[in-house]
């Protein structure tokens, strides 16, 4: 059943925030725990319905994988290509990373693995990775359109490939470097732009070699020597930047407001949304930097502020583009217009993210315009009406950008299903009222 939940205006916020792990971190942790010898340790890991799609997946593919009464989860791998043939249907839930990142597992080694998901998992394309993975040699078996349910049929003899990548996307690099794992010789994936490079890092934290060339224009090239044998680390998982951005904007918007974000990742090729933030005039302070697993990570305090509309560039898209949603709401309440750039890939994820915010914004008072693949949101600089509920089509970030939303808008509004938010911030709404929000069960906006 639906859980309907309506978010009306908030006291300031404040207090200490603890947001939960990253989810990218989180599934590479697992992942990589999974194809190395020995025991991998991981403390902070994102215990949300996503990432636990992901550990049920790699125990189908033979590993041990528990978490101990400290909140430690352990896990003893089986080595590069040790993998079994799972025994069941791997299902995904609403994982898209999760997907496709399992799909490069797969992939590495001569098993039969099915996969499925939930019904926004089902309609997403997966063809993006299937292409390169073909090419080294696996073979699909899927819907029309390369779409879940389906099978990936590992070869005998995986062959290592040169990719450039089309778009710019961390998911499929990362499942081409994880089949490249099980390929002897070297594997190459050019990005023109660069993306996130936690699964870079975490190769090399394993035992992997890892090269990078930075390539003219700022895009990379990276490299991966197959067959290594990774040995099992200890994984520390940030707070998550893409779920601290939720709370981070709520409390630049609502007047008074005043909170500390601790143990946020800082990774320079995920942290585009807090550089935009900073460039409308935000208040946010970096405080105790540090690296952690070979993260950079620093406390965030945030601050309310007067924000002001800016122009997005598109090539800032691939290392925010989970935070458009949000950062969509922040430019509803900035002072002027805010444009942002190159958002096709907002069409493709768990939901039509462009046509959901659009949507749901002029429902909720604001002037907004899609222009091609440009999203221009004209600013009100001190509320929305709001008085609207809001259809999320089983989007988490749709879904938490809207209850904020709701923290500033003169009538409040509701979202009409909160139960995708648990796939990655689990305990969201209780956390934010702890810091002054006011969500709670219901649909009833003021008339």
């Amino acid at each position: 059943m639906p859980t309907p939940l309506l978010s009306r205006r908030a006291r300031p916020l404040t207090g200490t925030v603890r947001v939960p792990g990253d989810k990218s971190i989180s599934h590479r942790s697992l992942i990589f725990g999974g194809l190395a010898v020995g025991e991998t340790t991981i403390e902070g890991l994102l215990e949300g319905e996503d990432v636990l799609a992901t550990a049920a997946a790699m125990r189908a593919f033979g590993c041990q994988v528990e978490r101990g009464g400290d909140g430690v989860w352990r896990l003893h791998g089986r080595g590069v290509s040790g993998l079994d043939e799972p025994a069941d249907v791997i299902d995904c839930g609403n994982a898209g990373t999760g997907a496709r990142l399992l799909m490069g597992v797969a992939g590495q080694q001569p098993i039969t693995t099915f996969f499925t998901g939930d019904a926004s998992l089902r309609r997403r394309p997966m063809g993006r990775v299937m292409t390169p993975l073909t090419r080294m040699g696996v073979r699909f078996a899927t819907r029309e359109g390369g779409r879940l349910p389906g099978a990936v049929i590992g070869p005998e003899v995986l062959v290592p490939i040169e990719y450039t990548l089309p778009v710019a996307s961390a998911q499929v690099k990362s499942a081409i470097l994880l089949a490249g794992l099980g390929a002897a010789g070297e594997t190459t994936v050019i990005e023109p732009k660069p993306t996130r490079d936690h699964t870079e890092t975490m190769l090399r934290h394993f035992g992997a070699e890892v090269r990078v060339e930075i390539l003219g224009g700022g895009g990379r090239r990276v490299t991966l020597v197959g067959q290594p044998e990774l040995t099992g680390r200890p994984v520390v998982v940030p707070a998550d930047p893409s779920s601290a951005a939720f709370p981070a904007v709520a409390a630049l918007l609502v007047e008074g407001s005043e909170i500390t974000l601790p143990g946020v990742g800082t990774n320079p090729l995920r942290f585009g949304l807090f550089e935009t933030l900073l460039e409308m005039g935000a208040d946010i302070t970096l405080t105790n930097p540090r690296t952690e697993a070979g993260e950079p990570v620093a406390d965030l305090v945030v601050r309310a502020s007067r924000l002001k509309g800016i122009e997005v560039p598109p090539e800032r898209a691939p290392s925010m583009i989970d935070e458009y949603p949000i950062l969509a709401v922040a430019a509803s309440l900035a002072e002027g217009t805010t444009v942002m750039r190159g958002l096709e890939e907002l069409r493709v994820k768990e939901s039509d993210r462009l046509g959901a915010m659009a949507g749901g914004l002029a429902a909720c008072g604001v002037r907004v315009e899609v222009e091609g693949d440009d999203l221009i949101v004209h600013g009100g600089g001190n509320g929305v009406a709001g008085g609207a509920t809001i259809p999320v089509d089983l989007d988490h970030r749709i879904a938490m950008a809207f209850l904020v939303l709701g923290m500033v808008s003169d009538e409040g509004l509701a979202i009409d299903d909160a139960a995708a938010i648990a796939t990655s911030f689990p305990g969201f709404a209780d956390l934010m009222n702890g810091a002054g929000a006011a969500i709670a069960p219901g649909t009833e906006v003021a008339a």
